[in-house]
């Protein structure tokens, strides 16, 4: 077993601690919420995930000194930010599937998903602001308002095929990056960190977060649906202009191109064409470029780390570069 292995074994008696958490918060609500509500969120909330941002909220307070146990409910706020924004997503996106089950819309609804993703949205803040305090919920309040027009912006952004890197960066950022440097920033603030530290951790957040939604984009496009619970070139049906997209649009022959610029044109071009696209994606070596920048945004990560001591909580220190380097393995 490798380090990384290690890392992640070691993380499962947390994350199932977040579990547990949660569920002692969903029997809470049991006698004053609706029982068709508490349903959705039981289907929404154990189905699977890893609990990165929960645990990132955890062992960034921890390498800041704050072995409180209190933590972990603060960190089940951003889990159900988190969950509230893939219920919505999915309405957004028309994904049937979530993790090979049906989707929160599919399985109860379009009205109950939605309704659902507010009380999260809603309850998320509470703990925060809560727990964290004034400046706590004005990081977690920046990242969710920076998350959905990070939304927009991607919506714009499908009839817009000449996207450049950086207007690409600038949407991942908003979509992702912003709430995973957000989990990191809060438990930092949470846990009594000094300034350059604080800054630390948010830096190691957002490029965790560049990383992690570049290997989301190659999963696209190179996964397996049976693990990631998604159909082969999903997001390209939607109309999303991903990176490895983008560096074929830059890198290909002009032939190549204007056919690229053809199927963009309509979704039925789209969801015909999906394993021509790949082909031509791979042709120019858009994939391993694309790869390769989410190596480098995990180098940035871990290089962000090095404000802490070598001996400053190190096992703390070990778990954070685990996770930064599992987001280059994950398949799902």
């Amino acid at each position: 077993m490798d380090q990384l292995e290690r890392v992640m074994a070691a993380l499962k008696p947390e994350a199932a601690k977040i579990d547990k958490y949660m569920h002692v918060e969903l029997a809470r609500m049991e006698l004053a919420n609706d029982a068709l509500l508490l349903e959705v969120l039981r289907y929404g909330l154990f189905n699977g995930g890893k609990r990165i941002r929960p645990l990132l909220v955890v062992f960034a307070s921890r390498l800041c000194g704050n072995n409180d146990d209190n933590v972990y409910r603060l960190g089940c706020a951003f889990e159900y930010l988190h969950a509230a924004t893939l219920f919505h997503d999915d309405i957004i996106d028309n994904s049937e599937k979530r993790r090979n089950k049906k989707s929160v819309y599919k399985q109860f609804g379009t009205t109950a998903a939605i309704l659902a993703g507010d009380y999260l949205h809603a309850l998320s803040m509470a703990m925060v602001g809560r727990l964290s305090g004034a400046k706590g919920l004005e990081v977690f309040c920046n990242a969710t308002t920076g998350m959905v027009d990070g939304e927009f912006m991607q919506l714009r952004n499908v009839t817009k095929h000449n996207l450049s890197e950086l207007e690409y960066y600038d949407a991942i950022m908003m979509k992702t990056g912003l709430l995973i440097a957000a989990a990191c920033e809060v438990g930092a603030i949470y846990g009594g960190g000094s300034s350059e530290m604080i800054k630390a951790l948010r830096d190691y957040g957002e490029n965790l977060g560049c990383a992690f939604q570049i290997i989301d984009d190659l999963l696209d496009y190179l996964g397996d649906p049976h693990k990631t619970g998604k159909a082969v070139g999903n997001d390209l049906i939607e109309g999303k202009v991903t990176l490895p997209l983008i560096i074929a649009l830059n890198c290909t022959t002009p032939k190549d191109k204007k056919r690229l610029l053809i199927i963009l044109a309509t979704r039925d071009e789209r969801a015909r064409c999906v394993q021509e696209v790949s082909s031509i994606i791979e042709s120019v070596g858009g994939f391993a470029a694309a790869r390769e920048k989410a190596v480098a945004a995990v180098e940035n990560a871990l290089g962000a780390l090095q404000v802490f001591p070598e001996a400053h909580n190190l096992y703390e220190r070990q778990v954070l570069a685990g996770l930064a380097r599992y987001v280059l393995t994950r398949d799902k």
